[in-house]
This record gives structure tokens, sequence and C-alpha cells, in this order.
């Protein structure tokens, strides 16, 4: 997805520093001479000793200690009336290595040092300040001048010129600056500085510019500094300055620009009223302003660019802004702003630049945009709900390098672009466009300056043409996932040979993956998953020497996993899941020391053992290689992958013991290897695993004490059901206790016990689960999440989420609140938020008991809790949201009773997922019932707070009514909490929590 673009607010200010540098001419009085004409020279070879250059006939070489007419010297000029005295050193970029040294000092006539664009190092020294005559310094990007800036500065009171930008410069500004009364130009942007602005600046009455960009600067503006009347150009852009934005800035009769972007304002911008301020650049994103864009500004006759990016503005956009007739650049990207887009704004002829993406504003594109802005350069409209079809006359203008029309409502086919030339981006992604013949696409051929083309997620269907071979030579990105393409990929995508990204996975494609793939040298990211593709991968995927990405699951693919794969020395990620690929793992492959980012192979039929090669993956962070046929031990290599993360191994024929080596895996968060036939004890280096979230080692034949410290201090993190031979020393676990003698008389009632909780149905799901196992291969899938590092979200952005509590974002509704999908700009996955109608009898106390049950619990079939949001809304009135994982295939209920084409489905579930369906809530209760501490029982269980996920696991959710049995105790029938009375949902009441889904098999009529 093509990232919403902002803009830049730094402005090159050459010229303006070049004006300025105009006053830096030497004048000299009538100062007596100090020093004799060889002090200087001794003082330049001194300057020369401590600088070296890498080019032998630059000008440094040309500096001879046996001249007397150093004033000939390049780069050294000499005072006209003294002329035996330096007064300007003129050395920019000129590869300068090395330090300036304290001997500069010496040079006492300097009135200019001009060293910008070098490579020198070190600190400034101390003994520049000897030069009261200096009215001009300038010793910018040199990237590499570190240390604090001298205080001694503060006595060259002619200074009228100081640039120390882009270098490693650190502490506060000198506050003696601010009494160099001569003072026009301070530009210190690009260093480490810190602490406040000093007040003292703004009591100098010729400052007319001050840039600070890129520093690490905090507090407020000094008020005295924002109240100067001489002040024309003030850059704070990217720092820690905070408060609020002061009125006088606006109301400055002599500013010109003003760059507070990326920083942490607050409040609102001030109502204004200066009609005649000269102000021309006004650059505020990336703050936290708040409140609705003054009208006012509408007054600002002489703006020319105007962002407000990146803050939380609501409200309609002001009709008074497209007023300000020649504004060439509108920002107002990423806020909350909503309403139709006046019809002032689209009029705006001299707009080059128009961001309005990532709010909620409405409507529709006037069909003539295209007539009325004839120089727009950028038009980007992302995220927001603009309807109707993208506006024909865009085509007309020919100015246009940037479309970006991504998540929105257009519908329609797409137009035709070839008449655009300078088009670079066209983003499209995320609406319901139809591609009709494909004709827009053949169109697009001529536009030759095209780097990034994106299609995604709309309804373009059909079989690709041929013509996409014809795209621009310059094409780097190409997205076309998720549209419903069928047929094949047509081989002519060879000529595509700069192209870098192509994503064309959730589409419809079959036919064989182009062997012509394979001559596309610079491809970084290839994306073909959840197609139909089938055959073989062809050996010309292992040419691709610049591969980082390679994501071939969810097809029909079958053979070998080709050798060649392991020449893709930059492959960082490869998931070849859910295939039909057999045969062994090539060795190539557990060669590739690149891969860091995860490597999957699950879900195939692959056979033998696992390659001593495996060591190889000193960076791999994900390695998934469960439901295969794997046979063998896990080699002992697997220990030196140090950085593994997650390692899933389960539903294989592995046997063996956990190696020893395993010790090193320290950085181990998941680790699961149940169904296999390991056997022997459970290591206890596993207690140190402090990382460790998950480990399951169910279903295999381990046996003696289960380890007590670490993970194993809480059962809900390790699985171990299914190794009969283990015992614990503490109950917990619900296994025997070690060297602990237990009646069998115990023994048999709790079998009965289990039995009459389960009865006969139980039995017959559990047998038919089995069978499903050994067949298909399959293991009860563990997504269980980690110690979760609850995120703050702010009401603002759960507004952003849901694009305003959109109706078309509503996923479900209760007595007690509303669900609606969202998704944060700053997140990767789509969430749930669950809103609760605080108006509603029982509805806070609702919020407490889902937060209450939420904090106490933790399973993979349980709905995972992301965070809880309790706040005031926009209206001051009390607000409390529940933010959840979304589940994409919405509720059971939805499938036991379908409609037609919801979900995708138009038959009910098949036998074999209601078993597991069942399966999974089973287990969510026992672990309710039994393992969560305290016990919980959930007193609201139905389809509709069964939710499942894209791999169909099966989640319970909605604990509203959940009660928790702070003194449960399995022999007595009594707790602390009272559950007489019917619980439950008014006109349902479920039959039992152990028999919740009877209703599942009770077939309807086909």
């Amino acid at each position: 997805m093509a990232p919403v673009g902002t803009l830049s607010s730094s402005l090159p200010l050459i010229i303006l520093l070049a004006s300025l540098s105009a006053l830096a001419t030497p004048s000299l009085g009538a100062t007596p001479l100090h020093r004799e004409s060889n002090d200087d020279m001794e003082a330049l070879l001194c300057l020369k000793h401590h600088l070296s250059v890498s080019d032998p006939t630059g000008i440094l070489p040309s500096w001879k200690n046996d001249s007397t007419q150093f004033c000939s010297w390049s780069g050294v000029t000499c005072s006209k009336r003294h002329s035996s005295r330096v007064v300007a050193l003129d050395l920019e970029s000129l590869d300068l290595h090395g330090q300036i040294p304290p001997c500069i000092g010496n040079l006492t006539f300097l009135t200019r040092i001009h060293l910008p664009n070098n490579q020198l190092h070190s600190q400034i020294p101390a003994e520049l300040g000897q030069l009261n005559r200096l009215r001009y310094l300038n010793l910018s990007s040199n990237n590499f001048i570190s240390g604090r800036i001298p205080e001694s500065l503060s006595s060259c009171f002619g200074l009228k010129v100081i640039d120390l930008s882009s270098n490693s410069l650190s502490g506060s500004i000198p506050e003696g600056l601010g009494s160099l009364s001569n003072l026009s130009v301070l530009h210190l942007s690009g260093n480490y500085l810190t602490g406040n602005i000093p007040i003292s600046l703004g009591s100098s009455s010729s400052l007319v510019s001050v840039i600070l960009n890129n520093n690490s600067l905090t507090g407020p503006i000094p008020l005295l500094l924002a109240n100067s009347s001489s002040l024309q150009l003030l850059g704070l852009r990217n720092n820690y300055l905070s408060g609020e934005l002061p009125l006088s800035l606006f109301n400055s009769t002599s500013l010109q620009m003003l760059v507070l972007a990326e920083n942490n304002f607050v409040g609102s911008i001030p109502v204004l009223s200066n009609t005649d301020s000269p102000l021309q650049y006004l650059i505020l994103q990336s703050n936290g302003l708040t409140g609705t864009i003054p009208s006012t500004l509408g007054n600002f006759s002489s703006l020319l660019w105007l962002t407000l990016e990146g803050n939380s503005f609501h409200g309609s956009i002001p009709m008074s802004i497209g007023t300000i007739a020649n504004l060439q650049v509108l920002g107002m990207t990423n806020n909350v702003l909503s309403g139709t887009v006046p019809d002032s704004i689209y009029n705006m002829s001299a707009l080059t630049h128009l961001g309005m993406g990532m709010n909620n504003l409405t409507g529709e594109i006037p069909a003539n945009i295209g007539y009325n802005l004839p120089r727009i350069v950028n038009l980007i409209v992302a995220r927001n709900k603009f309807t109707g079809q993208i506006p024909v006359s865009l085509a007309n203008t020919t100015t246009l390098q940037i479309i970006n029309l991504w998540d929105n409502a257009f519908h329609g086919i797409v137009p035709l672009f070839g008449s655009l030339p300078n088009l670079i981006e066209l983003d499209l992604t995320m609406n319901h466009l139809e591609a009709g013949d494909w004709s827009f696409l053949s169109s697009l051929t001529n536009c030759r300056q095209l780097v990034n083309l994106y299609l995604d997620r709309n309804t373009l269907k059909g079989v690709l043409p041929k013509s996409i071979g014809n795209l621009s030579s310059t094409l780097e990105v190409l997205f076309l996932s998720a549209n419903e393409i069928s047929g094949t990929i047509p081989n002519e995508i060879e000529r595509l040979r700069s192209l870098k990204v192509l994503y064309m996975g959730k589409n419809l494609l079959t036919g064989n993956i182009p062997y012509s793939l394979g001559h596309l040298p610079n491809l970084f990211a290839l994306s073909l998953s959840q197609n139909k593709l089938s055959g073989q991968i062809p050996l010309s995927l292992g040419n691709l020497s610049q591969l980082n990405e390679l994501s071939l699951q969810e097809n029909n693919l079958s053979g070998r996993i080709p050798g060649a794969l392991g020449h893709c020395k930059n492959l960082d990620k490869l998931n070849l899941s859910y295939n039909s690929f057999d045969g062994s793992i090539p060795k190539e492959v557990f060669t590739l020391s690149s891969l860091s980012n995860g490597l999957d192979l699950s879900h195939n039929q692959l056979s033998g053992q696992i390659p001593l090669e495996i060591g190889s993956f000193i960076n791999l962070g994900l390695l998934n290689i469960s439901n295969n046929m794997l046979t063998g031990q896990i080699p002992s290599t697997l220990g030196q992958c140090v950085h593994l993360e997650s390692l899933h191994m389960e539903g294989n024929l592995l046997d063996g013991r956990i190696p020893e080596s395993f010790i090193a895996l320290r950085g181990l968060i998941e680790m699961d290897i149940s169904q296999n036939n390991f056997y022997g004890e459970i290591p206890e280096f596993f207690e140190s695993f402090s990382s460790m979230k998950l480990l399951n080692l169910s279903f295999n034949n381990f046996e003696g004490p289960v380890p007590t410290g670490g993970i194993f201090q809480d059962a809900r993190d390790v699985f171990i059901q299914g190794n009969k031979n283990l015992c614990a020393s503490t109950p917990l676990l619900h296994l025997p206790l070690c060297n602990t003698d237990i009646s069998k008389r115990h023994r048999h009632t709790s079998k009965i016990l289990k039995f009459v909780g389960f009865a006969s149905l139980s039995l017959v799901l559990l047998l038919c689960f089995a069978v499903l196992l050994k067949k298909r291969k399959k293991v009860q899938r563990v997504d269980h999440p980690s110690n979760i590092d609850l995120k703050n979200f702010k009401y603002a952005d759960l507004v952003k989420a849901t694009n305003g509590f959109s109706s078309d974002n509503l996923v479900g509704s209760g007595k007690c609140g509303l669900v609606y999908k969202g998704r944060f700009w700053s997140e990767e996955h789509t969430v749930a938020i669950k809103v609760f109608k605080l108006d509603q009898l029982g509805a806070p106390n609702s919020f407490l008991a889902e937060c209450e049950a939420l904090r106490n619990t933790r399973h993979r079939n349980l709905v995972k809790v992301i965070t809880a949001c309790s706040t005031i809304d926009s209206a001051g009135h009390e607000f409390k949201a529940v933010i959840l994982e979304y589940m994409s295939n919405g509720s059971l209920e939805n499938w036991l009773y379908p409609k037609l084409n919801k979900y995708g489905i138009q038959k009910p579930l098949s036998l074999g997922s209601r078993i597991v369906i069942a399966m999974d809530i089973a287990s969510a209760l026992d672990y309710l019932h039994n393992h969560c501490v305290p016990a919980m029982v959930h007193c609201d269980l139905k389809p509709s707070n069964v939710l499942l996920d894209d791999a169909m696991v099966a989640h319970l959710g909605d604990f509203g009514l959940a009660k928790v049995l702070h003194t449960f105790s399995y022999s007595s029938n009594q707790s602390s909490t009272s559950l007489i009375g019917p619980r439950g949902s008014i006109g349902y009441i479920a039959p039992g929590e152990h028999f919740p889904f009877i209703c599942m098999f009770q077939f309807p009529t086909l």
C-alpha cells in the first residue's frame, strides 16, 4: 500500500542566506596592527597542518611554507587597506578532514569564515571568541563537528551570520548569543541541541532568521522571540517544543515564514486578526493541535503554503481558505475533518498540492476538477468517504505527478490516465473500481515516468492483459492483490526490468508461476499467495539475487522445493505454507543466513529429516515447519539460531529428546512441538527463558517431573496434556503428584465426573476429531497471546480508526454496546472496538466485568484483548470502550444460519468444521472453569458470542455477564459468588456450558 505523502516543510534558504551574507563584506576600521604579517602566515600554516585533503592537486597543497605571498593562496583573502592581514577564509566543499585548530584565533583581522560541506570533526575552538572583527561564520554540513557551541562566540559583537547547521553539536544554545545586537541569521538546524530556546534571542532588534530545525529542543516558544519586530523567518521543525502557539506569531507584521512542524504544540490555532500579515509559509503539521481550523486563516492573503497535516483538527474545512488567491500548497491530511469539501477549494487555480487524506470527508470530487486546478501536481484524498466516480477530467491536468485516492468508495471503470506524461504514482487501493476491458492499463503504458502503481483491493476482475508488459520501464512497485483477477500471469511481465515489488496475492490466478518472473533482476518482494496456482516453483526464481520476500502460501503448488532458492542470498522472508510440496527440505534453503523475518514451510507434505544446516539461521526470528511428515530428531545445530523467537514444529513425526543446545535459545517467545513423538524429561533450562510466553509440549511421550520455575509457574502458558508419564509438584497442572500415591478410587471418581460432564456427545466428538487428526495431520491451533503491553489510545484515535464511528464500520450491536471495525494508522491489523452504551442499565457494570475478565484470562480460544479506553468524548460525556482482536469470519451464528454471500459462504458448516469449533470452545470453557485463576463462568454462552478468525479458529467473547468464582473448589458446590437465578441474554438461555453447541449438529435441510 502506498503511504500517504506529506510535504516536507524544509524550504530552500540559499537565497535568503546569500542575501544576508552580503552583510558580511569586510569592513575594517583604523585599528592598528598588533602582529606582523608572518604571524598570519604561521596561523595559516598551522591551519593547514591540522587539515588534510584527499585530492593532492587541491587548494591546501598550494599553501607553501616558503611563500610570503600567502594573500594569493587559494581560499585566502587579505584586506585592501592592510594588505598583509587575512580577512576571509573561503574553503567550501573541498573534502577537508581534520579539525579547526585554536591557532585560527591568531587571525585577528578575520571577518569571514566559510568552511561548509567538508568532513571536519571535533569541537569548535573557543579561540574564535578572540576574533572581535568576525561578521560571518559558516561551518555547516560538516556532519562531525561536535561538542558544545562555545560561549565565547558571544564576545564576537560584530557577528551577523552564524550557520552551524548539519553537524553533531550538543548541549544547550548559549544564552549569550542573544546579546549579539547585530546578529541577523542564526542557523543551527540538524544537530543534537537540547534545552530551551534562550529567551535572550528575542532581545535582538536585528534578528531576521532563526532556524533551529531537527534538534532536541524543549519547552515553549519564548514570548520575547515571538514578539520580535524584525523576525522574518522562524524555523523550529522536528524538536520537542510544547505549549500553546503565541498569538503574537500570527499577528506579526514582519514574519514571512513560520515552520513549527513536528513538535508537541497543543491547543488550537489562535483566532487571527491581522489582515496585513506578510506571512507566506505557515507550516504546522505533526503536532498535537486541536479545535477547528479558524476561518480567519482566509485573511492571510499572502499565504503560499499552508500545511496542517498530522494534527487533530475537527469540523469542516473553512470556505474562506479557498479565497487565498495565490495559495500553492494546502495540506490537511491526517486530521479528523468532516463534511463536504467547499467548492472554493476546488477552484484554487494556483494550487500545486492538495492534501486532504485520512479524514472523514464526504461527497464527490467535482467532475471539472481537472479544469479548475490546472497546476495541480499532487492530489491526495486517501482514506476518506468520497463516493462517485473518479473524474475523467483529471486526465487533462498534465502537471499531475501523484494521484492518491486510496481507501474511499469510488466506483465505476478506472479512467484512462495515459495523457499524463508526468505521472509518477497512481494509488487507487481499497475502492470499488472495475477494470472493464482493461483499456485503462493499456492507456497507462503512455505514462513513461510511472514508478508506483497501486490497484489492490478493488473488484477489477477479468484476465490480466499482455499489455502489462508495456508499462513504463521505470515502474518499481505494482500492487494487484485482492481483485478477483483470474487467468494466468502473462509472461510479458518480464519486460518490467525495474520492478522491485510485485504483489498479486488473494486473487483467482491459475496455471503455473511463469518462468519469466526469474528475469526481473531488481525484484525485491514477490507475493503470489492465496491464489490457485499449480505446478512447481520455477528454477528461474533462484536468479533473483535481490529478492528479499517470497510469499507463495495457500496455492496448489506441488513437487519439490527447488534448491535453487538457496541462491537468493538476500532473502529475508520465505513463506511456502499451505501447498502440497513433498520430498525433503533442500539443504540449500537452510544456508540462507539472510533469513530473519521468517521461514514458513508448514502444512505441506514434506518428509525426511531436518538437515544439520538449519544452524545457519543465525538471524532467523520465526521458523514454522509444522504439519508435515518430517521424521528423525531435532538437530542440535538448531541451538545456534540464537535470535529465534517463534519455533513451530508441531504435527510431524519427529522423535528423540529436546537437544541440550536449546539452552542457547533464550530469546524464544513461543515454542510448539506438540503432536510428535518426543520423549525424555522436560529440560529445566526452560525455567530461565524469561521471554517465553507459550510452551506447547502436548501429545508427546515426555516423562518425569514438570519443572516448577519460570514459565511453568503459570499453567496458562504451558500445555502438557497428552503426556501420560508426566508428574507435577503442584495440583495446579492437574497431573499426578510426583512421589505421591494417588488412589485408584480417586482416579476412577475423576473419570466418572469427566464422563458425566461431557457425556456421550463429547466422546463422539473426540473420536471424530482424532480421525481428522490422523487423516489430515491437523493439530489444534494455539494462538496464545503474548504478555500484552497495553497500548494507550485516546478518544480521538478511536474516532479516526472508525471514521467517526461510521455506520459503515458497524459490525455488531447488543443491549450494552456497539462493535465497530477499525484500524489505527500506527497499527498493521484491523481491530474490533466495542463501545459501551453507558445510558443503558447495567452497561457500566458490563464494562467493568469485561475488563476484569480480560485482565485475568489469556487463552488461544478467547478473544484477545488489546487495550481498554475510559475517558471523556468530544461532547464531554463519559466514554468507555474495549479494543479487541478483529475476527474476520464473524460469529458462529452467521455460519450456522448463513445468509447468501455473507462472509463469502452459501452453505452451512461441514461436519469436520463443527467438530473443530466445538473442541475450540470446549477448550476455552475447560480453561475458564478449571485452569483460570480465579475460576470464571461465562454466563452468556451462545453462537453469536463465538467468533471465528481468518483460519476458522473459534474464540469465545463478550464477557459482560461473566462471574468470577473467587473461592471455587472442586470438592464443593458452593462459591463466594452467587449464580442463583437465570443469567444470559433475554430470550435465550444456553443449555449448559458443557453442552453449548448441540444446535451445531442439528443439520438443516440443504
